[in-house]
């Protein structure tokens, strides 16, 4: 959140008990975690660094009468959010809440990764952190879906098999037979090739260069087709973080605008300072390759 936002938001401050109490509540977060804010101060959307160092965006709105009435929060999560809420909350225990309910979802969400990096998964190409199921190519044209539950993620996940042929229905039977060999201490990936007797395949070695990848900020894998956005409309993630454990990718664009709300932020000339909002770690972009 820039300057100019907080100025507004002071101004705000002065004229009714309603702004004077969200302004002190948003500092009691912090500005540096404030990504967007309504025109009226009832809508907010915080960013969140979760344990793992994966990133949320928590969107919250207020309702006229706040702190009376509960806010309504909606995040990319599997399921809904629970908050605990009194008269005498703040905003602040809605992020102390949301984080406690974040590490809660930590195993569910390494699982699909290491699924998501382990096997060919075809659907969904971009999974969300909301979505629970993996569509996994197999091989002789069959498939699997798994679903994972995200309350009990090392428990037998539901599994549906899709083909034609024999090779299904073989597979359908080794997972019916052999599911009381499912164990929760055992690497998900061993417990999955011991229910159907088989190594699943892996994903195939793709070429940097051809991989599109999807920003860290946007989740998209390419920019808008947008005239003001110049050479940049369009295109794909083109700058990537230097720490070798994270090297998230991220448009430069996103990442620009990502930087300004950030007031720790430092500029020089045409560059941007600042750091990776995935591992914290120093990073710099140039911001005048778009236009005005």
């Amino acid at each position: 959140m820039d300057h100019t936002e907080q100025a507004r938001c002071r101004e705000l401050a002065k004229s009714s008990t309603f702004y004077r109490s969200v302004y002190s509540e948003i500092e009691e977060v912090g500005w540096e975690h404030l990504v967007r804010l309504g025109g009226d101060l009832t809508f907010l959307s915080f960013r969140i660094l979760d344990e793992k160092g994966r990133l949320h965006f928590m969107e919250i709105q207020l309702d006229k009468t706040y702190p009376k009435s509960p806010p309504s929060i909606s995040a990319d999560v599997p399921y809904n959010f629970d908050l605990q809420w009194s008269i005498n909350s703040r905003l602040k225990d809605v992020v102390q809440q949301f984080h406690e309910y974040l590490e809660k979802l930590q195993e569910f969400w390494s699982t699909l990764d290491d699924i998501d990096k382990s096997l060919c998964v075809i659907d969904p190409k971009q999974p969300s952190r909301s979505i629970s199921h993996r569509q996994i190519n197999i091989g002789n044209d069959c498939f699997i879906m798994l679903c994972i539950d995200a309350n009990n993620p090392r428990s037998l996940p539901e599994c549906r098999f899709m083909g034609s042929g024999p090779f299904v229905g073989l597979l359908r039977k080794k997972w019916q037979r052999n599911s009381r060999k499912w164990t929760k201490d055992k690497p998900y990936l061993e417990n999955l090739a011991c229910l159907l007797e088989t190594q699943l395949p892996r994903p195939t070695d793709v070429p940097k260069n051809d991989q599109q990848v999807e920003c860290g900020i946007c989740y998209a894998q390419c920019l808008p087709v947008d005239d003001e956005l110049g050479a940049k409309s369009g295109s794909g993630t083109d700058y990537t973080c230097d720490n070798t454990t994270c090297s998230k990718a991220f448009h430069s664009v996103c990442l620009g605008d990502w930087l300004r709300s950030i007031t720790t932020t430092r500029q020089s000339f045409n560059v941007l300072f600042g750091n990776c909002p995935y591992c914290s770690d120093p990073v710099a972009v140039k911001i005048n390759n778009v236009k005005n």
